[in-house]
């Protein structure tokens, strides 16, 4: 006969459902941002980038390439950052409000950064400073998580 465990959500999860949900102003500053610069280098869809030529004939469709770039990346990485921001907040919910702060002034820097059209810019004081502790946190950090959840046999 199998137990059943339940599993409470921690005081404080609440942050970890706000810093959630201030992503939602990253992301749709992306998508405006890139909606905005496609719409001035003229860039139609369904292409998901200004080709070569486009570029060579104008810095519009470079700077919308760039933050073309920007926008993808993120959500290359979102769903790693939800989930991991989730399990993480289970057992340290503050450590994961955080963590996912960071990851979002980080994100938001090297946004800001890459959208100049000088893709060298993504990379600034806050993407160094607040990105590579932001990601190691929420990855060892839900690992370490997942692990204290099995041992309590939830």
């Amino acid at each position: 006969m199998a137990t059943t465990s339940t599993l409470a959500v921690p005081t404080g999860f609440s942050y970890v459902v706000a810093a959630l949900v201030s992503t939602l102003p990253l992301l749709a500053g992306q998508v405006l941002t890139v909606s905005r610069f496609r719409a001035r280098a003229g860039i139609k869809y369904p292409n998901l980038y200004a080709d070569k030529a486009e570029v060579a004939a104008s810095p519009t469709a470079h700077r919308f390439n760039c933050m073309q770039r920007a926008h993808q990346n993120t959500i290359e990485n979102i769903a790693m950052i939800y989930m991991t921001s989730t399990v993480l907040g289970l057992r340290h919910p503050m450590l994961a409000a955080s963590a996912l702060g960071a990851w979002i002034i980080a994100t938001t820097a090297y946004t800001v950064g890459y959208a100049s059209g000088d893709p060298a810019r993504r990379d600034n004081i806050f993407t160094n400073i607040f990105y590579m502790p932001a990601i190691g946190t929420l990855f060892f950090g839900s690992i370490y998580s997942a692990y204290e959840l099995v041992v309590a046999g939830i």
